[in-house]
């Protein structure tokens, strides 16, 4: 008499299978959630970092309308100098960077064409705060402003951020605002 005792091998290797397939499946998922995660951390990281340099182009203009108010000679300053703030005019192209943390606008811009291959430099962090200081890690964010003249009295400040998050393509983000020249000034306008 033979015992019919134990699994074949076809039911062994069926058992198997629905295992591996109840195992693989929420990983997977998990792993899809998790880079959907970091995308979503990287985007409005982005979208932080564009705004971040229209307020920053902001707090300049704002700066020389306090340096008009204060000086005797201030009504010589130009607001929109093209010599502090590369202004494009007649459509030429005149891309920047812009380090937030710095007040002085000298010292907060530097033309792209400065850096090497003429690109703007990719973002440097400390973990906390973004910037432009060698002793810091370089990020996957590029920052590139150009500012152009809509009007006599008013420019527009145009922030694209371009950024790759692990598997994904690089992406491009773009924010624009419009600054008025609403102090009379030394450039003979308003």
């Amino acid at each position: 008499m033979k015992k019919n005792s134990g699994f074949t091998l076809i039911e062994t290797l069926v058992a198997i299978s629905l295992l591996s397939v109840s195992i693989v499946a929420p990983m997977a998922l998990a792993s899809q959630s998790l880079a959907a995660a970091y995308y979503a951390r990287d985007q409005i990281t982005a979208y932080h970092l564009a705004q971040e340099a229209i307020e920053a182009m902001r707090s300049i203009r704002d700066s020389q309308i306090l340096q008009i108010a204060k000086s005797p000679s201030g009504a010589s300053i130009n607001i929109f100098d093209p010599a502090v703030i590369p202004i494009s005019s007649s459509g030429s192209d005149n891309p920047f960077r812009i380090d937030a943390r710095e007040l002085d606008p000298v010292q907060a811009i530097t033309r792209c064409s400065q850096d090497p291959g003429s690109t703007c430099l990719p973002l440097q962090t400390d973990g906390t705060l973004y910037g432009y200081d060698p002793s810091w890690a370089t990020t996957y964010f590029t920052r590139t402003v150009r500012v152009s003249f809509v009007g006599p009295d008013e420019v527009r400040v145009t922030v694209t951020i371009t950024w790759k998050t692990g598997a994904f393509n690089v992406r491009t983000f773009s924010i624009s605002a419009n600054l008025f020249r609403w102090i009379n000034d030394g450039s003979g306008q308003s």
